[in-house]
């Protein structure tokens, strides 16, 4: 009896285990997935609704039987296959309402149909999907129950699996996305004035607020990229009333902004495919930038100098009406992961990971240190020299002082008595008939004097005779 179902529902196209309503056998989960994926997507094969959803389903059966059963109901439907031969599928009317509600968000903002582009493969439709699988990145969670426990002997035969490679993290997931976003001003007929970007990411807590990404299959000249560029200039440029009266940019209104200078980043994705080589490649990445220099160069702005020597005055780049411009390819983001070094910023020079891209090392911030640290070495050179001219000034009034008159010398105390030695020399009291020595006082010499008889006293000392 099994066998006899089973064999009639091959017959009618139905997964064995299907029911009458849904008779693929889908899941109401794997249906939530392809609803989201379409949502976002626009277009996307069942390999990509896998890969973006579920990767760790273990093959797209499930989301091929999903949109088998969701055509049934109306919500989905395929016009065309992509050149590798892969059915894409997109959403009805109704489908667009439902994808709405899946995502939680209002059937304004989910844009349109994409109703006929799949007839002819949508290759730009599908770069776009792969730019956005290899950036989200959603991690393989287990799908399926544990199996039970199996005996020591079944699993040596076995083999133990072998423990899953680590995956590279990826930024957001499909909720952060959006795709074919018109970007233009309210007044604008049909949006002709601004520009459709291709994908939109907002990621606030990977500090993304919001990343414009453009993907180029190579195939335009590269002068059509540049008009690009310039009209997603004029759209940050436009502005328009605040809550609080002033002015504010119009992409404010719909976008959260972010903490450094300018315009919000915009990517290009370029995915040459077999249709140019590396050089090539190169060339026309170089081509772009050099046209579009004028949208991410910044403006220089001059130290005037005032107080600083003339090989000190410096400079920085302004930044505030410019666009981050970051290259990559699809082949890097698929192999290193948004977070890996896969990132040219024009004007920088080199690739980089994604928050050193979205830097701005020459821009105000960097000057004012710059500036800080010569205002503090100036002041400290100014000290020295205000120390030294203090040291220099003290030295010169000592050579100039001029020396003091030397006064008469002090006369020393008598050696014998302590008492001054009265008189300048020469002067003398007339009864002492000694000379004087400079070292004893009258008194003193007249006391070491022998003494004298009454004769010598009335007449006077004899002179020896020789």
């Amino acid at each position: 009896m099994r066998n006899r179902c089973a064999g009639r529902a091959v017959r009618e196209g139905r997964s064995v285990g299907g029911s009458k309503a849904y008779p693929y056998g889908s899941t109401t989960a794997v249906r939530g997935h392809v609803l989201a994926a379409l949502g976002v997507l626009k277009l996307a094969t069942a390999d990509q609704m896998h890969r973006l959803m579920a990767p760790g389903h273990r093959d797209n059966k499930g989301f091929r039987n999903a949109a088998l059963d969701l055509a049934r109901h109306g919500l989905v439907v395929s016009e065309g296959s992509s050149r590798d031969g892969h059915k894409i599928w997109h959403l009805t009317p109704v489908g667009l309402d439902a994808a709405a509600e899946v995502l939680g968000r209002p059937v304004g903002e989910m844009g349109g149909i994409a109703r006929g582009a799949a007839r002819s493969g949508a290759p730009h439709a599908m770069a776009v999907n792969e730019t956005v699988i290899a950036i989200t990145r959603t991690p393989a969670a287990a799908t399926r129950p544990v199996p039970r426990q199996q005996s020591p002997h079944a699993a040596a035969s076995a083999g133990s699996p072998a423990p899953p490679a680590e995956a590279v993290p990826g930024i957001g997931w499909v909720g952060s996305w959006a795709t074919e976003v018109p970007l233009a001003a309210p007044s604008s007929r049909n949006g002709r004035a601004g520009v459709r970007a291709d994908a939109v990411l907002q990621a606030p807590e990977a500090g993304l607020p919001v990343l414009f990404v453009e993907v180029d299959n190579c195939t335009e000249p590269p002068e059509t990229l540049e008009t690009k560029f310039e009209k997603y200039l004029r759209y940050f440029r436009l502005k328009t009333k605040s809550s609080l009266g002033g002015e504010m940019p119009l992409w404010r209104t719909h976008y959260r902004p972010s903490v450094r200078d300018g315009h919000p980043p915009l990517v290009f994705v370029f995915n040459p495919g077999t249709r140019m080589g590396p050089q090539a490649l190169k060339n026309r990445m170089n081509t772009v930038m050099e046209g579009t220099r004028q949208v991410w160069s910044g403006d220089y702005q001059s130290d005037p100098g005032y107080g600083a020597h003339r090989l000190e005055r410096d400079g920085y780049y302004d930044f505030t009406d410019a666009i981050p411009v970051l290259f990559t390819t699809l082949d890097r983001l698929q192999e290193g992961g948004p977070r890996g070094a896969v990132w040219w910023r024009c004007g920088h020079g080199q690739w980089e990971t994604l928050p050193d891209a979205l830097d701005n090392p020459a821009d105000h911030r960097a000057w004012s240190v710059r500036a800080e640290q010569r205002r503090a070495h100036r002041e400290e050179a100014e000290a020295q020299q205000e120390q030294e001219r203090a040291a220099a000034a003290v030295t010169e009034r000592w050579h100039e002082e001029p020396e003091s008159e030397a006064g008469p010398a002090p006369v020393a105390p008598c050696v014998q008595c302590g008492g001054p030695i009265t008189g300048p020399p020469g002067e003398d009291e007339p009864w002492v008939e000694t000379p004087e020595d400079g070292h004893h006082c009258p008194a003193c010499r007249a006391a070491m004097l022998p003494t004298m008889t009454l004769r010598q006293a009335l007449f006077g000392r004899r002179p020896r005779s020789k």
